[in-house]
């Protein structure tokens, strides 16, 4: 019995390793770049670094052989992910801070105790270029030590943040003071973000702005980490399906997912998933985090892929659109298969 527990182990052990391995493949190579064109500054994985951080999964005795069914599924999934349109990384960067809810973790260097990182959770509305404003109380902790010392970073979570699967943005840099001039535009941007925001027109509160960005950080998961030059982030234009996405999102999870599974599996042949939970949509697809158990084993596995669209949706009608075509074709593949 313990020669069978052990093979059924070590069986589930070399699937989920397989699969982390094409997962990573399939996000690193191209991870949001259409065409395999990769930022310079990106981490790619640690496939490719020999010397990179990495996972280490040990297992004892020789390992079992994969089901080959399932090897063919692993494989059909690598390559559907590896040709998956994906947007940009400064593109998906750059969406994530502007439909980001307004909040952020601001981390100073503390005035009281030098040397010590201190943590605030603050308002932030991000100006034409991507750059957080804030409007702080001069009694704030972090306003006395972004006073004293302007280096600070700002961590970014997507509107959806559940969980380490989901994105997140680091800027570092430098904030300052806003001029007098600058005032105005950056209220109505502000106000735009948080039309409740009524301690704007308080007579202690100072406007601030991060000007100065050093440096841009980017984790969407596993295997989905790297940076982009603040050159990059200020040039680029959010997705415009990105700000309405996250309820198209929602929407499918509550009242569709059986869709979302039938357009999985029509999209990867054999690919079986028992959950499909859409965590972001953009104009060139979704990300979706699915739970499923391999052939020849008894451990389910959880892990976020790529299901493209057959087309760029231009907006909420053509989104919608083509949702429907999409659940319409998985529909007659299964009609067919049956």
């Amino acid at each position: 019995a313990l020669s069978l527990s052990r093979t059924s182990h070590e069986a589930t052990m070399r699937v989920t390793a397989a699969i982390a391995a094409i997962v990573i493949a399939a996000s690193g190579c191209d991870a949001f770049a259409p065409g395999g064109s990769v930022p310079s500054r990106s981490v790619t994985t640690a496939l490719s670094e020999k010397k990179s951080p990495r996972h280490d999964v040990r297992s004892s005795g020789a390992a079992a052989e994969m089901d080959p069914e399932e090897a063919k599924i692993q494989a059909a999934f690598a390559e559907h992910q590896q040709n998956a349109p994906k947007l940009g990384w400064a593109t998906d960067i750059r969406s994530l801070v502007q439909f980001n809810h307004g909040f952020a973790v601001m981390s100073t260097n503390s005035k009281v105790n030098p040397g010590y990182p201190g943590g605030s959770v603050v308002g932030f509305a991000p100006d034409e270029l991507g750059r957080p404003l804030f409007v702080f109380s001069g009694m704030s902790t972090h306003t006395q030590d972004i006073l004293a010392d302007p280096r600070c970073s700002v961590t970014i979570a997507s509107k959806e943040f559940k969980g380490a699967a989901d994105g997140r943005v680091n800027l570092m840099g430098e904030v300052a003071l806003l001029k007098n001039e600058e005032k105005e535009a950056a209220k109505a941007c502000y106000l735009a973000k948080h039309p409740g925001a009524f301690w704007v027109e308080f007579g202690d509160f100072n406007w601030f702005r991060m000007d100065k960005i050093v440096d841009i950080r980017f984790v969407g998961g596993f295997a989905r980490a790297g940076s982009i030059t603040p050159e990059e982030f200020s040039s680029a234009e959010p997705d415009p399906i990105m700000a309405f996405g996250n309820h198209v999102a929602q929407h499918m999870n509550e009242d569709h997912q059986d869709s979302t599974i039938a357009m999985i599996a029509n999209a990867i042949p054999g690919l079986e998933v028992d959950e499909a939970i859409i965590t972001s949509v953009d104009s060139l697809g979704m990300y979706v985090k699915v739970s499923r158990t391999p052939r020849a084993s008894d451990q389910p596995q959880q892990f976020k892929m790529r299901l493209p669209f057959p087309r760029k949706a231009d907006d909420r009608k053509d989104l919608k659109n083509i949702i429907v075509e999409m659940t319409q074709a998985a529909a007659a593949t299964t009609a067919k298969a049956e």
